[in-house]
């Protein structure tokens, strides 16, 4: 058996998605279950598409400023070194406020796959 994992033809690029986000998948292999992870990126001014998951979902901050939007509450302001919880099955977005783009890893547990994804705006 292997102990590596090779990426697959769509991993590593970059995708403006539907949420209005850009995704590059770093780890989603069906051979890994457990978790997933990718590379998220919200343009200056941009809120991304209320939506909730079928998995749990961390979001570890890199760069940028936002305002998160978890289960309807009042927005938070969030940066560089912030963690957002977003358990399964909870209604989210975030918004750039700021200047720049805004950078974060996506974290779910289980693996995403697009039928996690329910769009609800």
């Amino acid at each position: 058996m292997s102990h590596v994992i090779r990426s697959t033809p769509h991993q590593g690029r970059e995708v403006l998605t539907r949420e209005r986000c850009y995704i590059r998948e770093i780890l989603n292999d069906p051979r890994v279950p457990q978790w997933s992870l990718a590379e998220c990126r919200v343009e200056a001014g941009v809120t991304t598409e209320l939506h909730r998951l079928a998995v749990d979902e961390w979001y570890v901050i890199v760069e940028g400023q936002g305002l998160m939007e978890v289960d309807r509450q009042v927005p938070v302001a969030v940066g560089p070194g912030d963690t957002v919880v977003i358990p399964k099955g909870i209604p989210q977005r975030i918004t750039n406020s700021g200047q720049r783009d805004l950078r974060f890893h996506c974290l779910c547990m289980p693996r995403f796959t697009p039928a996690c994804y329910e769009a609800l705006e």
